[in-house]
């Protein structure tokens, strides 16, 4: 059973029995990746009288309490409300289309003088147009860094000063008119910048020009099965009327014939 997809005057078939999950499930535990200091993620019981939620320990039902900070655990999707005092700059409100035509790219970081490893336009720009599908313009970008070790899915990254995107790529994402961006590391900027944030505020073109539609989607994981080139997107977040939340981006590949 395929299914289709029209973009830019051409119609993309796909399988939407067969999803590929790029997000990290959350889970209680030092086994969570972390970021920014967050505290671990937490499922606490409800107890209310004799009402206990939890079935394991007697009760009719489970019912627990989710204590999650976005940004610090697992995959989270954001807006440009995470550097705006604006009230109304929510995910909920910006984040309006979950269906995108993503272009998945393999980069190798490159280390700088100061010993920090940052993703570089040049790396990026190069592969975007070039191959077979850069005649394609896509919605969305997956950049997926290299070496792709299966520790980024429990990685604790507080402190470590990860990879981070040079702020010129991220001004160059905005000009291709890529309203969304999907990464596996914890932030598009360094971890100790001293607030300047270029990288997101390139993206974003806040506040001047701000793309209040454009998201960042950050520590996705995606498995080395997936093959660089186009697929897509289905992003999944909850309704929360914050600048973030924890989501599940899901892609479909693209089929011969489309």
């Amino acid at each position: 059973m395929f299914a289709t997809y029209p973009h830019q005057g051409r119609v993309f078939s796909f399988n939407p029995a067969a999803p590929l999950d790029i997000s990290l499930p959350l889970v209680p535990g030092e086994n969570q990746v972390n970021c920014f200091w967050a505290e671990p993620v937490q499922f606490d019981v409800i107890r209310v009288g004799n009402f206990v939620g939890s079935v394991a320990e007697g009760g009719s039902t489970n019912y627990k309490r989710v204590h999650v900070t976005p940004h610090g655990n697992g995959t989270h999707t954001e807006c440009y409300g995470h550097i705006s005092s604006e009230s109304t700059a929510t995910l909920n409100r910006c984040l309006r289309r979950f269906l995108f035509v993503a272009r998945l790219v393999s980069v190798q970081p490159r280390p700088q003088p100061n010993g920090d490893q940052v993703v570089l336009l040049a790396d990026v720009q190069r592969e975007l147009e070039g191959g077979p599908d850069a005649a394609v313009q896509p919605e969305a970008l997956v950049l997926r860094t290299l070496p792709n070790h299966k520790a980024k899915r429990t990685r604790h990254y507080s402190g470590t000063n990860p990879t981070y995107l040079e702020p010129a790529l991220a001004e160059y994402i905005a000009s291709a008119h890529i309203e969304h961006l999907l990464l596996d590391l914890p932030s598009v900027d360094r971890e100790e910048d001293g607030g300047a944030l270029l990288a997101h505020h390139a993206f974003w073109q806040y506040p001047h020009a701000t793309r209040q539609q454009a998201t960042i989607t950050e520590l996705v994981f995606v498995p080395d099965e997936l093959e660089d080139g186009l697929y897509l997107l289905n992003l999944q977040v909850t309704s929360l009327e914050l600048d973030a939340s924890p989501s599940k981006p899901v892609l479909y590949q693209f089929h011969l014939g489309s």
